[in-house]
C-alpha cells in the first residue's frame, strides 16, 4: 500500500451560488480517520443533481424556478439558511460529492485492519451518523464531505465492499442515482407485471429507474427528448415518449400503476391523470419546478397514494451491491472527466447532452 499523503487535491464548495464558488486546490489537509471510521483512497466520483442543487441552494423554498436556470450562476432569490436540501445552513468550505468508488486505505478505532484494500462504495444517504433514525440522515457531499477529492472519511458501516469486475468509474455511477431509483420503486412497492411511467428517463435516475423496474419484472414506459429514444429503449423501456407529446393521449388515462417523476413542473397534473385508481406516484425531484397544480379530487376520487422519497433505508444499498455482483444491472457511464474539470462537467450535466452518467477521476499519485 502506498503511503498517505498529508496534503490532497480537492474541489471546495466556499458558498452558495455559481461555479465560481468552485475551487480546486492542491493543498487541502487529508483527513484522519477517527474511531468507526474509514478513510478511503477516491477512485472515482459521479456527478449528480444534488451537487448542483445543493451549491446553488436550489432546495431553499424561496426558489420556485427549474433547476436548471440557476445551475450557471445560482439563484439570487436563495435562502442559503434553507439552502440545502435539509433545511439546515450548510458549513463551507465544504467537499462535495455525493457518489464515491474508493479503496480503504486505512482505518480508525474499533474498525478491522482486514477491511484495509477493499474496494468500496459509499452510501448516499446515511443513517450511522444520526444513530439509525427512522426517516433521518445525511447526505455524503453536503452534511459531511463527499468524493470530490482523492481522499475521504466515511462511518466503516456506511462503506460497502463490492466484489466486482466492473471498472472504478463504471462502480462510481452508482451509489446516488441507482439509490435513488431503487428507493423510488422499493417506497412505491413496484411488482412484477405493473406498468411504470419514468419520466427524465435519460439522466442519472431516471436511466437507472428504468433498468432498476425492468428488472423487477414491470412494464417500462419512459419519457425523454425526441433526441434519446433509442438510447432509453435500448436500456429497457418497453414504450418510450417524448416531452412534446400529451401523455393522456399517448399513454392514455388509467393507464399506468406507478408514476416515478423526477421532473414535477407543469406536467404533473397529466401524470396523476396517467394513473389507474388506486395507482401510486413517487417523487424525488422536480427538476423542471418544485411549484405544481393540484387538483384535490383527483387525488381522492382515484384513491392515489403520493410518496416523498428522501429517506432510505439501509437494504437500498443492500439491494444494489447485490444486482451488481450478480450482474443483475449495467453502469451506464456517459463521460469521465479529471477532477480538475469539475465545472465543465457541472456544464455538461446542465446542457443534457448525454444519456447515463457523468464521473470525475480524481489524481491517483
Amino acid at each position: 500500500m502506498s503511503r498517505i499523503p498529508v496534503k490532497m487535491s480537492a474541489v471546495l464548495l466556499t458558498g452558495h451560488g455559481g461555479f465560481e464558488k468552485l475551487r480546486y486546490q492542491e493543498d487541502v489537509d487529508v483527513p484522519s480517520a477517527a474511531a468507526g471510521k474509514v478513510l478511503i483512497k477516491v477512485l472515482a466520483a459521479g456527478v449528480n443533481n444534488t451537487d448542483i442543487n445543493t451549491r446553488t441552494a436550489w432546495y431553499s423554498k424561496a426558489v420556485t424556478g427549474e433547476t436548471s436556470t440557476g445551475g450557471a450562476e445560482g439563484f439570487e432569490t436563495a435562502d442559503d439558511d434553507d439552502g440545502s436540501w435539509s433545511g439546515t445552513p450548510l458549513a463551507f468550505p465544504r467537499i462535495q460529492g455525493a457518489d464515491c468508488c474508493g479503496e480503504i486505505v486505512t482505518v480508525g478505532e474499533g474498525v478491522d485492519d482486514n477491511r484495509i484494500g477493499e474496494r468500496v462504495l459509499v452510501r448516499t444517504m446515511q443513517q450511522a451518523a444520526v444513530d439509525y433514525q427512522p426517516f433521518k440522515c445525511w447526505t455524503v457531499g453536503s452534511e459531511c464531505d463527499g468524493g470530490f477529492a482523492q481522499y475521504m472519511l466515511a462511518y466503516s458501516a456506511e462503506a460497502f465492499k463490492v466484489e466486482s469486475d466492473w471498472s472504478d468509474i463504471e462502480l462510481a455511477s452508482i451509489p446516488c442515482a441507482y439509490s435513488t431509483a431503487e428507493n423510488l420503486l422499493e417506497r412505491a412497492n413496484v411488482t412484477s407485471g405493473e406498468t411504470v411511467f419514468i419520466t427524465g428517463a435519460s439522466g442519472g435516475v431516471g436511466s437507472a429507474a428504468v433498468q432498476l423496474a425492468k428488472r423487477r419484472g414491470a412494464v417500462v414506459i419512459a419519457q425523454t427528448s425526441k433526441e434519446k429514444v433509442a438510447e432509453v429503449r435500448s436500456i429497457g423501456a418497453t414504450q418510450v415518449v417524448t416531452r412534446e407529446q400529451k401523455l393522456t393521449d399517448t399513454v392514455g388515462t388509467e393507464s399506468v400503476d406507478v408514476v416515478i417523476d423526477l421532473v414535477a413542473g407543469n406536467a404533473f397534473p397529466d401524470l396523476l391523470e396517467l394513473l389507474k385508481t388506486g395507482g401510486r406516484y413517487a417523487s424525488s425531484g422536480a427538476i423542471a419546478g418544485p411549484i405544481v397544480e393540484l387538483d384535490v379530487r383527483t387525488l381522492y376520487l382515484k384513491d392515489l397514494t403520493l410518496i416523498g422519497c428522501t429517506f432510505q433505508e439501509q437494504k437500498v444499498f443492500e439491494n444494489l451491491i447485490g444486482y451488481i455482483e450478480r450482474n443483475e444491472i449495467k453502469p451506464l457511464v456517459a463521460k469521465s472527466y479529471p477532477l480538475k474539470d469539475i465545472v465543465q462537467a457541472q456544464q455538461d450535466f446542465l446542457a443534457k447532452k448525454y444519456v447515463g452518467k457523468l464521473v470525475l477521476v480524481p489524481p491517483q499519485h
